[in-house]
């Protein structure tokens, strides 16, 4: 199945988690590829190595990016990232494939959204595929099986609290 977690809300990675952890539980492997990242002090890529079949990967750049007007490198990255999606999908390399932040990749077309829906459309019933970010374009929506629009009622950042390790990233 396609799962898409979306909207301006906090969680949608960590749904994405959850899966992974149930999934852990019955003996499933997990790769999550995370667009727009490379930080190895993030929670997942800590606890990456702790969790029984999961392995992370990020395939971004530890810093901003200007979803206006994306740097070369980030736009090469994102390439890479998904060719790298599309092999490991293509040969089934776990029973669960996470794009972290593939979303808003595609909602900025820093990806082809036709594209990459087209791929995800022929595997999509041949494994668990799970996109997260904000923004998910339409399309993506339209070949989901599953799209949770989680929607930001009240958040502590608001009210001047930082993100808290272990917590929020």
């Amino acid at each position: 199945m396609l799962q898409v977690y979306t909207g301006t809300g906090k969680g949608k990675t960590t749904a994405a988690l959850g899966v992974a952890l149930r999934g852990a539980g019955y003996g499933l492997k997990t790769l999550m590829l995370s667009f727009l990242k490379d930080d190895p002090a993030y929670g997942e890529a800590r606890a990456a190595r702790l969790l029984p079949g999961f392995v992370l990967k990020q395939v971004g750049r530890d810093a901003f990016v200007n979803f206006r007007n994306p740097d070369p490198v980030d736009l090469k990255l994102c390439r890479a990232g998904w060719e790298e999606a599309k092999k490991a999908i293509a040969q089934k390399a776990a029973d669960i494939i996470i794009l972290d932040e593939l979303n808003i990749v595609l909602a900025t077309h820093m990806l082809p959204t036709n594209e990459v829906c087209e791929f995800l459309r022929q595997y999509s019933h041949t494994l668990e595929i799970i996109t997260t970010g904000r923004g998910a374009p339409e399309e993506l929506l339209k070949i989901a099986d599953l799209v949770t629009d989680m929607q930001e009622i009240k958040h502590y950042f608001h009210r001047g609290i930082a993100s808290r390790n272990g917590i929020d990233h």
